[in-house]
């Protein structure tokens, strides 16, 4: 990135660092966006001087473009808090305030005892993403597949529910895929940008990105002493300074983010094991047989889901067992009633 857009990318951020202070005008964070807007200035000054000095010539003053205006305009009117993905990704730092609310916490140092226990509790992510990736696809296909049943009158002839629940599994799983894979892939880039960003102004001027961080550790509430030894004493080491800016300025977790490609891959088997489940039965049976197996055996598989997310909810697993069958059952008899509305009933 040129002197001259580290300057523009500066000057954008202060800015908005003034926008966020006057939306939380009462609160404790107002000090501290004031003061991030001050440290961005010193810093765009900093830029503008290696500008001048390459020979390049900077505007009179600092206009804001329009995505910084929209942006703007979005804070003022939802607010901080639901805008911090956007206001990070415009490089406004602090927004980790939001997520951790906490006054006095602070994320542990890389490699201490607390960092690696918080990084043991998303190893569960995979599994619990594939336990929500079969249940939509299980509600999804049953829901097609019971609409086709109530519309179709041929009774003793699966061919037309095969057709539809295998394009449903398969459009199913291919969208899944494609949405995971935009999704993890954008969070990738945005991180890749942010920590590059951070990269090169510690380079720049870590002193003054050990000021940032020491101000967002005094907004949680640590004495100004305390705030300014942590924050030296985590951005001495470039590597562990890069992780914690990144956690603490952007509120992102690195370990968070994975393939796109394996996330992808992975949401594409989840959904159509699934989707799999509700039409397996007219493979082997016909007609209302292979209605009623494919509703038993999507009843049961609904109300294992239900269990299995009572693992990351912590309520009973009959409970949660019952509602997710519920929801399934209540799914597949409004698609079945519209499907009879449209078609005549399976006989």
């Amino acid at each position: 990135m040129s002197e001259l857009s580290s300057w523009r990318e500066e000057m954008q951020a202060a800015y908005l660092y003034k926008v966020v202070a006057q939306v939380e005008a009462g609160t404790p964070r107002a000090s501290l966006f004031v003061e991030l807007a001050g440290e961005a200035e010193k810093q765009a000054e900093i830029w503008a001087r290696l500008a001048r000095d390459a020979g390049h010539g900077l505007p009179p003053r600092f206009v804001p473009d329009a995505r910084s205006r929209i942006v703007a305009g979005l804070v003022r009117r939802f607010g901080a808090r639901p805008m911090r993905t956007v206001l990070s990704a415009m490089k406004v730092r602090g927004m980790s305030l939001y997520v951790h609310s906490t006054q006095g916490h602070t994320s542990q140092a890389p490699g201490s005892e607390m960092g690696k226990r918080h990084r043991g509790m998303g190893s569960g992510g995979n599994l619990r993403a594939a336990v929500f990736g079969v249940n939509d696809g299980l509600i999804s296909n049953a829901g097609l597949i019971m609409g086709v049943a109530g519309a179709t009158s041929a009774a003793n002839d699966n061919t037309l529910i095969l057709l539809s629940g295998a394009a449903g599994l398969i459009a199913g799983a291919f969208s899944m895929a494609a949405g995971e894979y935009v999704s993890v892939r954008s969070q990738r880039e945005m991180f890749e940008y942010q920590i590059g960003l951070e990269k090169e102004e510690l380079d720049h001027y870590p002193e003054e990105e050990a000021e940032e961080l020491a101000l967002i550790y005094q907004a949680r509430g640590l004495s100004r002493e305390e705030s300014v030894r942590l924050a030296t004493q985590l951005t001495a080491d470039p590597e562990q300074a890069l992780d914690t800016l990144a956690r603490e300025e952007l509120g992102l977790n690195p370990e968070d983010l994975g393939s796109p490609w394996g996330a992808a891959f992975f949401s594409f088997c989840a959904f159509a094991v699934g989707a799999a489940v509700p039409l397996l039965p007219f493979l082997f049976a016909k007609g209302s047989h292979s209605i009623g197996i494919a509703i038993a055996l999507t009843a049961l598989a609904l109300f294992g889901v239900g269990a299995t997310l009572s693992l990351f909810t912590g309520r009973n697993a009959w409970l949660s067992g019952a509602r997710m069958l519920g929801i399934g059952c209540a799914a597949g008899a409004v698609t079945y009633a519209i499907g009879r509305l449209l078609g005549v009933t399976l006989a």
